[in-house]
Order: structure tokens, then C-alpha cells, then sequence
């Protein structure tokens, strides 16, 4: 097997030495998307639940790049700056996950890249 890079203009370009995303086989494994519009660059500004809605949709965006839907996500990793904002994060993240959501694990984090409140990476399957 060979690893393909999986890359969209719909999502946010990588800010480091990393890819969008990476399918081997039929896994595919997402970095970690944060608040940022793709067509202007700009952070998504606003409470915790727009940050998260952002977020999925670039995660959304690749995993259409990728031929994919949230439907083959198997697991989901969240990082959050403040716990105490679990429920807003989990009520948007919910929402794109209404049958059959995947395993996950939510840590709080001392900081985030460019001072975000929120990060997603999932990983998905066919």
C-alpha cells in the first residue's frame, strides 16, 4: 500500500510541516482543524459553538475530498482549552454525528495554535 496525500482548497492549508490528511489503504487520518476560514485565512471569531461549527466543516471538507462523510469516521480526539465548555462543543459536534457517532476521547489543553478554544482530528474508514 501506498499513502496518498488528500488536500482540498475547502479547508484550511496546513500552517507546519504536515498534511491535511493522509489516507493509507482505506483509512484515512485527519490532522487536527481548528476555527480557520479557508477563503480568507482568517479565524472564525465568536463563541465556542461557532469555533466547533467551523471546525466540522473543514473536517467535512476533507473527508469529501477524501470520498468520505462523517459516516466513516471511527474515531474522533477534541481538544479543548476549558472544559468547563464541553457541553456548547459537544451539542455542535453532535449534530454531525447522528447515527452510530465514533468512539472519542475530549482533553483540556494548556493552549492551542493561534489561540483557539477548540481542535478536532478524526480518523475514518472505509
Amino acid at each position: 500500500m501506498e499513502k496518498k496525500i488528500i488536500r482540498t482548497d475547502n479547508a484550511p492549508a496546513p500552517i507546519g510541516p504536515y498534511n491535511q490528511a493522509v489516507q493509507y489503504g482505506n483509512m484515512l487520518f485527519v490532522s487536527g482543524q481548528i476555527a480557520l476560514d479557508a477563503a480568507t485565512g482568517e479565524l472564525v471569531q465568536g463563541d465556542i459553538q461557532a469555533e466547533t461549527k467551523k471546525v466540522m466543516e473543514n473536517l467535512q471538507a476533507i473527508l469529501t475530498e477524501a470520498g468520505m462523510s462523517f459516516a466513516n469516521v471511527l474515531k474522533t480526539t477534541i481538544f479543548l482549552m476549558d472544559m468547563g465548555q464541553f457541553a456548547q462543543v459537544n451539542e455542535v459536534y453532535g449534530s454531525y454525528f447522528t447515527d452510530n457517532p465514533p468512539a472519542r476521547e475530549t482533553v483540556q489543553v494548556a493552549g492551542l495554535p493561534k489561540g483557539v478554544k477548540v481542535e478536532i482530528s478524526v480518523i475514518a474508514g472505509l
